[in-house]
């Protein structure tokens, strides 16, 4: 029935939920400073694990000082920015993951599982995820929320919560899951 959102997602979700629950009491991010730092599409829909488009160099200082230590990049190569990423979230003391997500075509099952993997991989501290607009995040962990509970409307309510705005994309995913559902 889900061949395509396998069960090493369905797997991936319950061991990132249970390490935050057991992580999240000990870490925290002042979510004061980072919505005063007006980051687009900021979102904070787990107490640790934050979403946004990009953000600028200053506001990723703005999130180091306020407690985030881990940065996930899905945006592509291809996707310019002003600055080099990576180099300005290491020097901030934080880590940086990249995980390219091209477009619709990336919000797979696949992504979603490695996304996964990599939240796990932070203990539980705080991070954020974040590609151009917060749209692939969302469209992942609605991905994410599907392989889990085969709810197609609870699956893109999730995806809304983490980010996902665009009604192209909301348009993509939803076809993608009902495809799977079948």
């Amino acid at each position: 029935m889900m061949n395509q959102y396998s069960r090493y997602v369905q797997a991936s979700v319950l061991f990132v939920l249970t390490t935050w629950l057991v992580a999240c009491a000990s870490n925290s991010v002042d979510l004061q400073a980072l919505q005063a730092a007006e980051i687009t599409n900021f979102r904070a829909p787990e107490s640790n694990i934050l979403s946004s488009g990009q953000p600028t160099e200053e506001q990723l200082a703005v999130m180091a000082a306020a407690g985030v230590r881990h940065v996930v990049n899905l945006r592509t190569e291809g996707e310019q920015v002003d600055f080099d990423e990576k180099q300005a979230v290491e020097a901030l003391g934080m880590t940086y993951y990249s995980l390219p997500v091209s477009g619709a075509s990336g919000i797979n099952g696949e992504n979603a599982g490695s996304l996964l993997a990599i939240l796990a991989a932070t203990g539980g501290e705080p991070v954020l995820v974040h590609c151009a607009t917060g749209n692939r995040v969302g469209g992942l962990m609605a991905v994410s929320h599907f392989a889990n509970s085969a709810n197609i409307d609870a699956a893109m309510a999730e995806g809304e919560r983490w980010g996902m705005t665009s009604e192209r994309l909301q348009q993509s995913v939803r076809q993608s899951l009902d495809g799977a559902a079948q």
